[in-house]
């Protein structure tokens, strides 16, 4: 499209407003021109949400490869330290697990604490009517 425009406005003669090829080509240009720019900004947005929710997401990459290494170096110490991929995901599946264990009660004491106290009650009574 540049180089039409390029071209026809190298080649034209007399009044350029007289070629009505050219005119046109010169109001798709702007409006893709706009188009682009509009598209563009809406990029710079999604990429700066995109760098801002990745470097949520930092922290714990460094831990878990602060983790991964140092695991894989026992083997200094002893023969007996060695870890594959494997081992190293199962270490971290157990984190996670028990980083989800510990906040869950705190969920719960927040949104739940008659539920918890009412749940025991009828408990006990099944236990003593068996």
């Amino acid at each position: 499209m540049e180089e039409d425009l390029l071209q026809r406005l190298a080649n034209a003669q007399g009044d350029i407003l007289d070629d009505i090829e050219l005119v046109e080509n010169l109001e798709k240009s702007k409006m893709l021109s706009v188009e682009i720019s509009e598209k563009v900004a809406i990029a710079k947005e999604t990429q700066l949400a995109i760098y801002e929710a990745s470097e949520a997401y930092r922290p714990a990459a460094n831990r878990g490869a602060l983790v991964f290494f140092l695991m894989n170096e026992l083997f200094m110490i002893h023969s007996f330290y060695r870890f594959s991929l494997d081992s190293f995901i199962i270490v971290v599946k157990r984190a996670i697990d028990i980083v989800a264990e510990a906040m869950k009660p705190v969920k719960k004491e927040k949104g739940s604490d008659d539920e918890e106290e009412e749940d025991p009650e009828p408990e006990e009574d099944e236990e003593e009517g068996e």
